[in-house]
């Protein structure tokens, strides 16, 4: 892959890894911190418990990505981003562009959805 082409896909990972980090300073500053004498009804309690629960989720969700995009930045350092480590072979740009995380090209995720399927 031309440096070009990995320095871009570099910046977006640092942009979206940035992002990630600022949303979840923002959930631990304000979304989580609730006084209890503001919540004076039962059902109150219960629908902003739901919502913590639900940015919680989403925060575990974000934490696994940055571990992803962490990984993403590895294999661009060591000049093994784009290439499937299933088979070897290039993962095509447009995948990286919609998924720059992706380790499998689209022929060896196919098949690893399939033996997915089929244990489930």
């Amino acid at each position: 892959m031309e440096q070009k082409t990995l320095e871009h896909f570099k910046e977006e990972l640092l942009k979206q890894k940035q992002e990630i980090l600022s949303d979840t300073t923002k959930t631990m500053n304000e979304n989580l911190v609730v006084a209890g004498e503001e919540l004076p009804d039962t059902v109150d309690r219960s629908s902003v418990e739901t919502d913590r629960n639900f940015t919680l989720k989403l925060r575990d969700r974000d934490r696994k990505l940055l571990k992803k995009i962490d990984d993403a930045l590895s294999r661009i350092d060591n000049k093994t981003f784009g290439v499937c480590e299933e088979c070897g072979e290039e993962i095509g740009v447009n995948r990286l562009k919609v998924r720059p995380v992706a380790t499998l090209c689209i022929a060896c995720k196919e098949e690893q959805e399939k033996k997915e399927k089929m244990m489930s």
